[in-house]
């Protein structure tokens, strides 16, 4: 009969510790919007490499970085990659490749 009651005990702190990790987890997804919102970041992606087009646009949440608007922008047939600091609206990296001229990958 103890082992029962221990198995419940246990059973109990068990869900109240994944109920607890849930809304810490929860509450880690809602985080605060960032300052500089995407339309805002493309202004300054087009700033830093004007006539290209936006091809591509991700936010990544860095932890305990500054969280960063990632741009991929395309200009000729260079590729352009400049990330916007999220909260400052600085950039802090622009890197460049060539664009491939094959995106679906057959060799005809």
């Amino acid at each position: 009969m103890r082992i029962t009651k221990k198995l419940i005990v246990v059973g109990t702190g068990v869900v109240a510790l994944v109920a607890g990790g849930g809304a810490a987890a929860f509450a880690a997804t809602t985080a605060a919007a960032p300052k500089v919102t995407a339309e805002k970041a493309m202004e300054i992606a087009h700033k830093a490499v004007p006539g290209a087009w936006v091809s591509e646009l991700d936010y990544d949440r860095r932890g305990t970085r500054p969280d960063t608007w990632e741009i991929e922008l395309t200009k000729g047939s260079v590729r352009h990659e400049v990330d916007v600091d999220a909260a400052t609206g600085k950039v802090t990296e622009h890197g460049t490749k060539q664009a491939d001229d094959d995106r679906d990958g057959d060799d005809d």
